[in-house]
């Protein structure tokens, strides 16, 4: 388990409780799931790696562009989805046959894995990391810095 990737899960912890907000990325007044791992993101680095262009809740559904899995192989380290640690980013494919469009970061491993996540009206929580979950899992990165 590397340090940056419990820092990446200590400080989404932090956000536990910030509401729902579509687009928005601001601790306890409002995240999206991409909100929540951009404020994390910041919380590590400073600054953003791009401008975030305005998106629709549905993403690049009608396009079946990849757009969030593009962004995450340009700034982050993919690893293999038998590997988790905690404060890994998880890319989730929420139906079959549509683009990747929810994420979230690993919380626990082991025998009771959980991951968190801003989710449409439940805001930021932890969640458990069931198997349905686990089978929507598309990808699985670390934050740049850490060690293989």
């Amino acid at each position: 388990m590397s340090a940056i990737g419990m820092r990446a899960a200590t400080e989404a912890r932090a956000w536990i409780g910030t509401p729902y907000r579509h687009q928005a990325s601001t601790k306890g007044a409002g995240c999206d799931c991409l909100g929540l791992l951009r404020g994390v993101w910041r919380a590590l680095y400073g600054e953003e790696p791009e401008p975030v262009p305005p998106y629709t809740p549905d993403w690049s559904e009608p396009e079946g562009e990849e757009r969030l899995l593009a962004a995450a192989l340009r700034h982050l380290r993919a690893k293999p989805l038998d590997a988790p640690a905690a404060g890994d980013v998880l890319l989730f494919r929420m139906r079959a046959g549509s683009v990747a469009k929810h994420l979230g970061l690993q919380g626990r491993t082991g025998p009771a894995p959980s991951f968190i996540h801003a989710y449409t009206g439940h805001g930021v929580i932890e969640s458990p990391l069931s198997a349905p979950w686990q089978r929507r899992i598309v990808a699985r990165f670390q934050f740049p810095g850490e060690g293989s």
